[in-house]
C-alpha cells in the first residue's frame, strides 16, 4: 500500500434520511492509504449512503469523516471520484452520441495515454453510437469516463454489475496497478465476489447502518475460517458472506413483520388470486 496516498475515516457517523428514518449509526472505520477495501452487506445495509457521504454528495456531520486526515466538507473533495449505478439511466448517454465525443468531453485529449489504456482495458470501441450499445458496453463507457482525469479517492457502487468476467478482472486488474503506482485509495460495494477476495485489502462488513467489524482481508478469513471449524487455505470470500447474510437476516427478521414461512407463503398466495380474480 502507497503510503503517500489518502487515508479514510470515519469516527462515530449517524445519518438520517430525509423522513427521519436512521440510515447510519455510530459507524467508525478507519482504512490506510492505497487500501483496496471491499465494502460487504446484504441490499439496504447502508453501503451506498455510506458511499455517498464519502463522496460530498451528502452532507455528513462535522469531523465525521476525514479524507487524508482533513475534513472534506470544509476543506472540499479535490480527487474524489463516485460511480453509481444511476449513471446508465440518464437520458443523456442513451442518445445518439459517439463515444469518442463523450471521451473528449471529460478531458481525453489531455490524458490521451490513460484514454487508450482504459479504451484497451475496458474492451471499447470509439465509434460505438451510445443508444445503440447494451447496458454492458454502456457501462464500460461510464467507467473510461469516470476513471480518465486521475483520482485519489475512487468510490464504486456495484459499478460491475453489468460487466463480462474477462470485463470485470481486467477492470479489477487496473484498479490494484493504479494502488501499487499511484497515491489513490478505492472502496468497492458489490456482490460479485469470484476475484475479488484476492483483489481487496480491507474487507468492511455493514449490517442494518452499522459497520459490523473491518479488517485486513487475510485477518478476517482468518478468523473466520476459525469460528466456522475449517481450514484457511480452502475458504473462499464468496462462503463467508454467503454467512454473514445469513447471519444479518436471521437477526434482521423477515421484511414486512411476517412471522413464518407458511403464513408468508399464504399471505401471498391469497394476493396473487385476489389480483387475479
Amino acid at each position: 500500500m502507497n503510503p503517500e496516498a489518502p487515508s479514510i475515516k470515519v469516527s462515530g457517523l449517524n445519518y438520517n434520511f430525509p423522513d427521519g428514518s436512521k440510515a447510519l449509526s455510530q459507524v467508525s472505520l478507519d482504512l490506510p492509504p492505497g487500501s483496496r477495501t471491499l465494502l460487504i452487506g446484504a441490499n439496504g445495509a447502508g453501503k451506498t449512503t455510506l458511499l455517498r457521504l464519502l463522496s460530498g454528495k451528502r452532507l455528513a456531520p462535522t469531523s465525521t469523516i476525514l479524507i487524508g486526515g482533513v475534513d472534506p466538507f470544509l476543506h472540499g473533495l479535490e480527487g474524489v471520484t463516485y460511480l453509481g449505478m444511476e449513471w446508465v439511466l440518464n437520458p443523456i448517454v442513451r442518445n445518439d452520441i459517439p463515444v469518442h465525443e463523450l471521451l473528449a468531453s471529460v478531458g481525453g485529449p489531455f490524458y490521451p495515454a490513460r484514454r487508450d489504456q482504459l479504451v484497451r482495458i475496458l474492451d471499447i470501441d470509439v465509434n460505438w453510437r451510445m443508444h445503440a450499445v447494451s447496458d454492458g458496453e454502456r457501462r464500460r463507457v461510464q467507467l473510461a469516463m469516470g476513471l480518465l482525469r486521475p483520482w485519489s479517492i475512487l468510490l464504486l457502487d456495484e459499478v460491475t454489475v453489468d460487466l463480462d468476467v474477462l470485463a470485470r478482472n481486467r477492470f479489477l486488474r487496473f484498479l490494484k496497478q493504479e494502488t501499487e503506482e499511484r497515491a489513490c485509495t478505492v472502496v468497492y460495494a458489490t456482490h460479485i465476489l469470484e476475484t475479488a477476495g484476492e483483489w481487496a485489502t480491507h474487507l468492511v462488513r455493514v449490517t442494518g447502518g452499522r459497520v459490523k467489524y473491518y479488517g485486513e482481508t487475510e485477518g478476517v478469513m482468518e478468523q473466520e475460517a476459525k469460528a466456522m471449524g475449517v481450514q484457511r487455505a480452502g475458504l473462499t470470500l464468496l462462503q463467508v458472506v454467503l454467512k454473514w447474510l445469513e447471519e444479518d437476516l436471521e437477526e434482521r427478521g423477515p421484511r414486512g413483520g411476517v412471522k413464518s414461512e407458511a403464513a408468508s407463503y399464504s399471505d401471498m398466495t391469497k394476493v396473487e388470486y385476489d389480483i387475479e380474480v
